[in-house]
């Protein structure tokens, strides 16, 4: 059931300001899909999105300042995420911290009673990355995008009043495919932050020292491949998304299907110019977003083949924390099949990915 604003019982009119200001200026691409979201989403997105938006932002800070080429006050990335935990504590337990985007989040998930597991699951993923995790293997690289990205895609179902297993790991791919082309738009700003997430596997195959690269980042044709490679496993969950967004509210539609087309778009702008983002940031200009709109709205309203496949093993974890939160109704069939298709993955430890050989 969407949530009624004037249900708020700790957040301000200006506390939902602030939410809406943090997702214009961190996320031009997300703030444009969510014009086209009906309010009684678009305001809980907003809160949601501010939440991890700061979180990322406090570790960001953290690990910079504790780094030997820092500088600032503390906290350290340890005293960063006591104080994040410490805040979702806080906000589930009905009792913000003073900050606006809590209030504002503490409101979002008592009224849609968003699992716990969602958000410890974000928090997970920026403690990977305060403490210097690295990534060998593709299954380490959709851990990691399941944590911070999955999360989200789940979050925003429980918004939308979707809790269908077979939609959630839709939400789930379409959320761990933006963040594979966050990856590879960022392949350089990140190198030089000391930080990759490309499979350190996929560039010894094309002769790349992954720690001799991270000292002197530049683009090679070696690095294009695995970029491009990256970027063939983002749009294949982007076509498994498509189903899922077809199984959201009518008026949801286009506003998910808007935010599917604009981050995929930002990976065909990185495989235009060769899978170089070291040298060079992708942009998608204003007109290309307007286009991207308008063919959401249209698609919006085109029924869509089912394709059912399995959920990535990544993301189960998230799956399953949504299907227990669900209210007790009619037992459906699906559910049942999902949770026996659940067991089975996690019995034999499966991945649903195609084969990804190098170029």
């Amino acid at each position: 059931m969407p949530m009624h604003w004037s249900e708020l019982r700790h957040a301000s009119h200006e506390d939902l300001a602030t939410c809406r200001a943090l997702l214009k200026g961190g996320s031009r691409s997300f703030h444009a899909a969510g014009k086209l979201l009906p309010d009684a989403v678009h305001g809980p997105a907003g809160a949601i999105y501010a939440f991890c938006r700061l979180a990322d932002d406090e570790i960001d800070n953290a690990i910079d300042n504790d780094s030997p080429m820092g500088s600032g006050p503390n906290p350290n990335p340890a005293e960063a995420l006591a104080r994040l935990r410490h805040r979702l504590e806080r906000a589930y337990a009905g009792a913000p911290l003073p900050i606006a985007v809590d209030r504002a989040f503490a409101d979002v998930v008592r009224r849609h009673a968003i699992p716990r597991a969602l958000p410890e699951a974000l928090l997970e993923g920026f403690a990977w990355d305060a403490a210097g995790r690295t990534y060998e293997t593709l299954e380490d690289v959709l851990a990691y995008a399941a944590r911070v990205a999955g999360s989200v895609g789940a979050m925003m179902t429980v918004l939308m009043d979707r809790r269908a297993p077979e939609t959630v790991s839709r939400a789930c791919d379409l959320g761990v495919a933006m963040q594979l082309s966050n990856i590879a738009r960022d392949v350089g700003e990140d190198a030089r932050a000391g930080r990759l997430y490309l499979p350190r596997a996929w560039l010894r195959e094309q002769g790349i020292d992954p720690e001799a690269w991270l000292a002197r980042p530049v683009f090679t044709p070696e690095l294009g491949r695995v970029v491009s490679r990256l970027l063939a496993v983002a749009d294949h969950l982007y076509a498994r998304a498509d189903d899922g967004i077809a199984h959201l509210p009518l008026a949801c539609r286009p506003g998910i299907g808007a935010a599917r087309l604009l981050y995929a778009e930002i990976g065909r702008q990185v495989a235009r110019h060769g899978g170089d983002s070291v040298s060079r940031r992708a942009v998608v200009s204003g007109r290309r977003k307007l286009a991207l709109l308008g063919q959401a709205l249209f698609a919006a309203l085109l029924p869509a083949a089912a394709k059912p496949a399995p959920p990535l093993a990544q993301t189960l974890f998230l799956i399953e924390a949504v299907v227990q939160s669900t209210p007790r109704r009619a037992e459906m069939p699906a559910t049942e099949r999902m949770l026996d298709l659940i067991a089975k993955l996690q019995a034999r430890d499966a991945v649903s990915m195609p084969a990804t050989p190098s170029p």
